[in-house]
């Protein structure tokens, strides 16, 4: 059984943990699960660690090519980085994935995102 002092310790360390530092952890013991490696890459970039939450993206979409809103996240974040080529590759991507999964709204939401790119 552990002293009071030690649960106390452990018990507030967990209650501490940032919402990314909890995602980060629960990735590296479910790294194929898509919605927490989404979430993961969301955390990165609020953080502002964008490179780490593209990678996220990245790895998401290698991983689980069906997994639309990621597409679109990734293509907004390149975007506003600057890097509109590579968020026109990920569109078309997405819009194919969306048109896979018959996700007719995040399709035009990725199409209307290409038009403006």
């Amino acid at each position: 059984m552990l002293r009071p002092t030690v649960y106390y310790f452990l018990h507030m360390s967990e209650l501490t943990k940032s919402r990314r530092q909890k995602l980060e952890e629960f990735v590296a013991q479910h790294p194929q699960d898509a919605f927490s490696r989404y979430g993961l890459a969301l955390a990165c970039i609020q953080d502002g660690d964008v490179p780490a939450g593209e990678s996220h993206f990245a790895t998401l979409i290698k991983n689980d090519p069906d997994y639309v809103p990621g597409y679109q996240m990734y293509a907004q974040t390149l975007a506003k980085n600057h890097r509109p080529d590579e968020a026109r590759a990920i569109l078309i991507q997405g819009i194919e994935a969306a048109n896979r999964a018959n996700n007719q709204h995040a399709r035009s939401e990725m199409e209307a995102l290409l038009g403006e790119l």
